[in-house]
């Protein structure tokens, strides 16, 4: 399959348009009867951030943010996989040649939060991020449909704020980013729609109430998503499993992060 690149520095007449839907933190109608969008309570968003330079910015999260990162021995700006970390670490490196940004991943696929949460010392505080991204939910409801988790929505939502309130603690001056969970009607979700929903809707309503309670910066990956597809994009071409995104999905995300995030 070919894939169109997004040009991360150009935006196309789509994205400015849904970029500018999403500046104002509006609801839009889902797709075809996809995933309903939910209420936009007021979440804060960076208007433009400074980085300077050896700045850190550090993406955490499941496979959707591993996407084939170097595990091994990690390390900043090497190998850090095919997905939309990659992509914002190329553009901001093309934007900001003299800062030395260091920009790491250390999304694990299959991830869940109470694995963040055992890792996060080494993983995260360690590391000393001044912007820290995570991206996590999608496991937390998928092993428990494959029987391989019991934990509850709010077990996601207790764990996910306390996780955030010990980064607090630790790392006071970090700007924290949260990314809204987002599946795609196609492939593995759309075949057991009736399972995933309305469950998902819950928990990602309550990683905005997390994002908002922590005055961290929102994404709106799942509005970016039904936005795209609206527009007349096949879910399938951005997610072909409705989890996992194409690297059109993933570039796509890029560009939107450092919309919303201000960089």
């Amino acid at each position: 399959m070919t894939h169109t690149r997004i040009n991360l520095m150009l935006p196309s007449p789509f994205l400015a348009r849904s970029l500018m839907k999403r500046r104002t933190f509006l609801s839009v109608a889902a797709s075809a009867g996809t995933v309903a969008c939910l209420d936009q309570p007021r979440l804060f968003a960076a208007e433009k951030m400074t980085l300077s330079k050896d700045d850190v910015i550090l993406f955490q999260g499941d496979s959707i943010t591993d996407a084939g990162r170097n595990k091994k021995s990690p390390v900043a700006n090497e190998g850090l996989g095919r997905g939309y970390p990659n992509f914002i670490s190329e553009s901001l490196h093309h934007d900001y040649p003299d800062l030395n940004l260091q920009i790491h991943n250390r999304g694990i696929s299959g991830n869940k939060v109470p694995d963040l949460d055992r890792r996060w010392q080494k993983d995260c505080i360690d590391i000393e991020p001044k912007i820290l991204s995570i991206l996590i939910g999608v496991n937390d409801i998928w092993h428990m449909l494959n029987g391989r988790y019991d934990g509850t929505a709010e077990t996601y939502r207790d764990g996910f704020a306390a996780l955030l309130e010990r980064t607090r603690g630790a790392l006071p001056t970090t700007t924290i980013v949260i990314c809204e969970p987002f599946v795609l009607m196609s492939g593995t979700v759309k075949e057991n729609r009736d399972k995933w929903f309305p469950e998902f809707d819950v928990r990602r309503k309550h990683a905005k109430e997390v994002a908002q309670n922590a005055e961290a910066i929102w994404v709106p990956f799942q509005t970016m998503f039904d936005d795209a597809v609206a527009e007349g994009t096949e879910a399938k071409l951005l997610a072909g499993d409705g989890v996992h995104p194409t690297p059109l999905g993933h570039q796509l995300m890029a560009k939107t992060w450092r919309e919303v995030v201000g960089v």
